[in-house]
């Protein structure tokens, strides 16, 4: 464990040319003592380190001086596909692997490729949750991890839309979408395998039983997986009268497959601007969370369900907000006679 973070302190220098004790503190997560410690212990070993006094200080190699001490281990050599992936290698529990890892490949870079890294490091970033999320956090996600990769079974506790359940599962891989976590998992009765949600994990228990993972392509079965299920989702169709506005604001709030609907089957706008277009649904329960994100930018013609619950929704709305409380009414009396 030493050995790995004293290599790890040289390629930070090596990468950075100057660090203090407290930043590189900071990068190894020790403390300030464990990094004078250390460094005690590569001047013994005849490394040509040095400290710097003063505001701008630190500790620095001697110019031309560069480790080839390089090499990666059997760990860092797994982890090698989250060399840029940092925020996903992190909610594995992969994040001071992958680190090292980082630097090491850095460090055998001649400068000008090194350079070049650390340009694209700073221009190309990637952030995988959306605006309104900050990811998929779950307690059982790197223990989810640990069970695809030693092929042994787990036992779940899991919440599914149908409530609670427990499962004995296979895990086959796990996949970061949008965001959010999946593991693939078949069951021991079952061969198809399916999509659970890390974050819905209530319990999980690892099982020491280990499973035969047949030939599976995770990518390609995954692949086939979301387009299934895009087919799958829209069964329904609704008929509506979208504004001008309502259509700007229908690429925000819609999915592609909508937005298309809308532009291949719109008709020609009327004297105000509204078109009419036939869009497909999942269920008359989403569209109608959908549609009201559009407010009184949309008017459903059918079906009539669909447009019967929207109006009770407005009706009840409406009875909510008019008249304005007592209250308001009679603090906004004054201000308005100013």
């Amino acid at each position: 464990m030493r050995a790995s973070r004293l290599l790890s302190l040289l390629l930070l220098l090596q990468a950075h040319g100057r660090l203090t004790a407290a930043e590189l503190a900071d990068r190894l997560e020790v403390s300030v003592r464990t990094v004078y410690r250390d460094v005690e212990a590569l001047h013994a070993a005849g490394i040509p380190l040095y400290g710097e006094a003063g505001h701008a200080g630190g500790y620095r190699l001697v110019d031309g001086w560069r480790t080839r001490l390089t090499g990666l281990t059997a760990e860092e050599a797994d982890r090698l596909l989250f060399a840029g992936l940092p925020g996903p290698a992190a909610e594995l529990g992969y994040q001071s692997v992958v680190a090292t890892l980082q630097l090491k490949l850095r460090a055998a870079l001649p400068p000008p490729l090194a350079d070049r890294a650390d340009r694209l490091q700073q221009r190309f970033h990637l952030d995988t949750p959306g605006w309104y999320s900050d990811g998929d956090p779950s307690p059982y996600l790197a223990a989810a991890a640990e069970a695809v990769w030693r092929e042994h079974r787990i036992r779940v506790r899991y919440r599914s839309w149908t409530g609670e359940v427990t499962r004995v599962l296979e895990p086959y891989g796990l996949v970061l979408k949008g965001g959010r976590w999946y593991v693939v998992a078949a069951r021991p009765d079952r061969a198809e395998p399916a999509t659970y949600r890390v974050n819905q994990i209530l319990d999980l228990t690892p099982l020491d039983e280990p499973f035969n993972r047949p030939e599976f392509d995770l990518p390609a079965w995954w692949r086939a997986h979301v387009v299934a299920f895009r087919a799958g989702l829209h069964r329904d169709e609704a008929t509506i009268r979208l504004s001008p506005r309502g259509r700007e604001r229908l690429r925000e709030v819609a999915s592609d497959a909508v937005v298309a609907a809308v532009d291949a089957s719109a008709g020609p706008p009327d004297a105000a601007g509204w078109v009419q277009a036939v869009v497909p649904i999942e269920s008359l329960t989403h569209a109608h969370g959908d549609l009201l994100r559009l407010g009184a930018e949309v008017e459903v013609l059918s079906p009539a369900t669909l447009r019967a619950r929207l109006a009770e929704t407005a009706t009840a709305l409406a009875a909510l907000y008019h008249p304005p409380p007592a209250d308001d009414a009679r603090r906004a009396g004054p201000a308005a006679d100013r």
